[in-house]
């Protein structure tokens, strides 16, 4: 198995010491991952509209320590599990969509499965380093990553160039940084590639049709953009006046 030279506390309280960020349970732990190259999406609802299913873009699919293989999407400030997301609005999985053929299944496809599997047997690493890269997909469906140093008085939004699985099981989404790029094309794992949600200034993702909108000076996309910088300083009060008492 990929990971058997790599020991963690499954203690989801425990944090990595490079990265800050807290480390999956070990049973969870991402060990592989497949891009989606055929525009599956990933179904949700939320409490705007409890009758109304959204879609997207499912960016990869993921093989767990413990068997399981779940597709991800960039959720907010992460990559995240479809059947795990999370959000103000109680956004919640509702299953899986072929869209080619109108089709919803709620595991992941047997081809998929197939593929990390056998991809995990074939590739056979000693990991010296949690931090150790296993793997970098491109990026195949116009994910962007939203920075800020004011609040959103002011913002950019940078086009996500890759996807960097770590020897921990998270996932990063790699964004250029322009003072740093020697030559092009910018392919995955080139040096000038820095972890969005590792940097300070970074707040969220977003793919491609709401990223074009923000650029546009959308309304309704500024608005919710406002929605959510509420909500989350709404968050941090709670946690906050939850430490003081």
């Amino acid at each position: 198995m990929l990971m058997r030279h790599l020991k963690q506390s499954s203690n989801s309280n425990v944090y990595d010491l490079f990265s800050g960020r807290p480390l999956y349970d070990a049973k969870k732990r991402i060990v592989r991952v497949a891009p989606e190259l055929d525009g599956l999406e990933m179904l949700y609802s939320n409490d705007t509209a409890p009758s109304r299913l959204y879609s997207l873009k499912i960016v990869c699919w993921g093989l767990r320590e413990n068997g399981e293989v779940v597709g991800f999407v960039p959720w907010l400030d992460d990559i995240v599990p479809c059947t795990e997301i999370n959000d103000p609005l109680n956004g919640r999985w509702e299953g899986y969509r072929d869209p080619g053929i109108d089709e919803i299944f709620y595991t992941a496809p047997a081809h998929k499965a197939l593929e990390l599997q056998t991809a995990l047997e074939y590739y056979d690493y000693d990991i010296d380093h949690p931090t150790d890269i296993i793997q970098e997909i491109p990026d195949t469906i116009g994910t962007h990553a939203v920075f800020t140093h004011d609040g959103f008085h002011s913002f950019a939004l940078f086009e996500v160039l890759s996807w960097r699985l770590l020897a921990n099981g998270q996932i990063y989404g790699m964004v250029v940084d322009e003072s740093k790029v020697e030559m092009t094309p910018i392919l995955p794992g080139d040096p000038c590639l820095f972890g969005a949600q590792d940097h300070k200034e970074f707040r969220y993702f977003f793919q491609h049709r709401i990223a074009n909108k923000i650029k546009q000076q959308d309304p309704e996309a500024l608005a919710a953009i406002s929605v959510l910088i509420e909500q989350r300083g709404n968050k941090q009060k709670n946690l906050d006046s939850q430490a003081d008492s």
